[in-house]
């Protein structure tokens, strides 16, 4: 069981990103961080797989296999896909063969664009998020940690992670991943935590996060229009598309923002109305 004792962390003088939080993760458990952008989710993940320490408090009982998948991965190499997967492989004691036929077939799995032999650095964002899911797989791990792992992936990815983590817990391991969506830690997870002003505390699966006014944008593809994954945006809790028409809803404080990239990106503004308080 990995345990996290009374962990406080702040950077140098700055202000605190978490206060005195305490959880516990056992075999065979899928647990869901969520909250906010810039509420410490990502930085809970990292202390979890051992990347940063806690200013204070305590990390106990990670196992000796860790997959860890963060929110940007660095795609610039030149490396193939499976040459950089192959290498990363070896590191983790894999025979060369072994660890290539072990990156074709996660590869082959996910359904990268272009093939095992893609460099990394023409990959899209969502084929980058493929090849960073193969290399937390290619152990099987004890301890699988995502940091938005559903991020830019196609919506034949989205069922494969969802095996793969299921199959993760089925086979005694725990898997920690963080959402901004409320449909995703309901269908994935079997317990939430909620991170708030630096506290993070037990959700049921049911409840929501408190985000307050929401807007809801309707935006029109124009052929100048860039492909844009609508979903990754900051504050954005649901995209629905029809044709091409794009239905948007964002939280009030994310909505300017989303727009003027939307406009920036060639997108047609079509509506947009304030719904309210959504809890």
């Amino acid at each position: 069981m990995t345990r996290v004792d009374a962990v406080s962390k702040r950077y140098g003088f700055g202000r605190w990103v978490l206060r005195d939080v305490n959880l516990e993760v056992a075999a065979g458990e899928i647990v869901a961080i969520v909250g906010g952008n810039g509420s410490g989710k990502s930085t809970l993940l990292r202390m979890l797989v051992g990347l940063s320490r806690p200013t204070s408090g305590t990390v106990s009982g990670r196992p000796e296999v860790v997959g860890y998948v963060p929110d940007k991965f660095p795609s610039n190499e030149r490396l193939s896909a499976t040459a950089y997967l192959g290498h990363m492989g070896r590191i983790r004691g894999l025979s060369t063969h072994d660890a290539l036929s072990k990156a074709v077939r996660l590869l082959d799995r996910l359904a990268l664009v272009g093939g095992a032999d893609t460099p990394l650095r023409t990959l899209s964002k969502g084929n980058a998020q493929k090849v960073a899911l193969a290399q937390a797989l290619m152990i099987q791990p004890q301890l699988l940690v995502l940091d938005e792992p559903w991020s830019g992936l196609d919506a034949s990815a989205h069922g494969v992670l969802g095996d793969i983590i299921s199959e993760v817990a089925g086979a005694g391991g725990v898997v920690v991943f963080t959402d901004h969506r409320e449909q995703i830690t309901r269908a994935h997870a079997s317990r939430s935590y909620g991170i708030s002003e630096g506290r993070v505390a037990l959700r049921s699966l049911g409840q929501t996060v408190e985000i307050g006014a929401t807007v809801e944008i309707v935006l029109a593809k124009r052929a100048i229009a860039e492909e844009t994954e609508w979903s990754d945006s900051p504050g954005v809790l649901a995209v629905t598309e029809n044709g091409e028409l794009v239905t948007i809803s964002v939280t009030l404080a994310d909505s300017d923002a989303l727009l003027l990239a939307a406009l920036n990106q060639g997108w047609s503004v079509k509506s947009v109305t304030e719904r309210g308080d959504a809890g």
